[in-house]
């Protein structure tokens, strides 16, 4: 019966000594559409090329919300004129920017001049778990204002929608750089 006893035990021993391996690293693997851009089809006072594959809702006083229907997700587009408050404008811009400075790690300004076209900008990238991971502003600065912030429908969980932010940051860029005033 010892001896049994005896043999039970070192096994018991000699299973539990196996060599334990951590797991390799898996990555994330996201596909997106290839990209084909399209003329801004509604009548505004501004123009420029949105993503074939988004749509897009029109909205009262020139606003427009684009929306990544895939992703969950959206660039929400407000226009004002400019009446003699382009101070004003920057200021309420830069404060909604500034008011994700809570949750956010980081936010790193980018700025945009083209006067070839009378486009003066800034595109605000929010690292961290803030509620809008990109924002920007465009104006002529004489007449016309956009203001732009990415939204996504779900937890603002920073690393798992980095690819998605990146996706559509191609895509504000482009916006900023084909962006025309017809007034």
């Amino acid at each position: 019966m010892s001896k049994i006893l005896f043999i039970l035990i070192s096994l018991i021993f000699i299973s539990c000594n196996t060599n334990i391996l951590p797991k390799p690293k898996a990555y994330l693997s996201l596909e997106y559409p290839k990209k084909e851009y399209t003329k801004l089809s509604l009548e505004r006072p501004y123009s420029f090329e949105v993503l074939k594959n988004t749509t897009l809702v029109d909205d009262k006083n020139n606003w427009l919300k684009i929306n990544y229907p895939n992703l969950k997700a959206s660039i929400d587009i407000t226009y004002r004129p400019v009446e003699n408050n382009l101070n004003e404008l920057l200021a309420e811009a830069e404060k909604l920017v500034f008011k994700h400075a809570v949750k956010a790690e980081q936010i790193i300004p980018k700025d945009f001049v083209n006067p070839k076209r009378r486009v003066f900008g800034s595109l605000y990238e929010i690292t961290g778990n803030a509620a809008s991971q990109l924002q920007f502003h465009v104006t002529d600065s004489t007449n016309n204002f956009i203001k732009g912030s990415l939204y996504f429908y779900v937890k603002p969980n920073y690393d798992s929608i980095l690819p998605a932010v990146s996706y559509i940051k191609e895509d504000i860029l482009r916006l900023i750089e084909t962006l025309e005033w017809k007034r």
